[in-house]
């Protein structure tokens, strides 16, 4: 559960920050100083907390090394190593998922966008 809520964190600050600098990158130089520093400020906040959330997977690692370690004083060979490929798939599945949510969430605004110039 705590894999899935950190991953889940760095992938929505990660997005956050990508659209944050998108947004920077398409202000014009006649846009408002007030856009551009609150932007910014955005940019600052967003970065802090994407390094706070990359701390907290890094313990997350030392803390599934131990539990690893631990588990395998009690599984036999075969059923560890079902339980490593478990761990190690669980996180790529989840930045998939959100990638294909994400996906999903771009298509129907697209269609919606579609629709309305119709």
């Amino acid at each position: 559960g705590d894999l899935d809520k950190v991953v889940n964190l760095l992938l929505s600050l990660s997005g956050r920050l990508a659209r944050v600098e998108s947004a920077l990158g398409s202000l014009g130089p006649h846009a408002p100083a007030e856009d551009k520093v609150a932007l910014r400020e955005k940019q600052r906040l967003l970065v802090a907390q994407l390094e706070d959330a990359k701390e907290l997977k890094e313990h997350m690692g030392r803390r599934e090394e131990a539990v690893g370690a631990m588990v395998a004083r009690y599984l036999p060979a075969e059923h560890l190593q079902d339980y490593q490929h478990f761990v190690k798939m669980k996180s790529a599945l989840i930045a998939e998922q959100r990638e294909l949510e994400e996906k999903i969430k771009l298509g129907q605004e697209q269609l919606r966008c579609l629709r309305e110039s119709l």
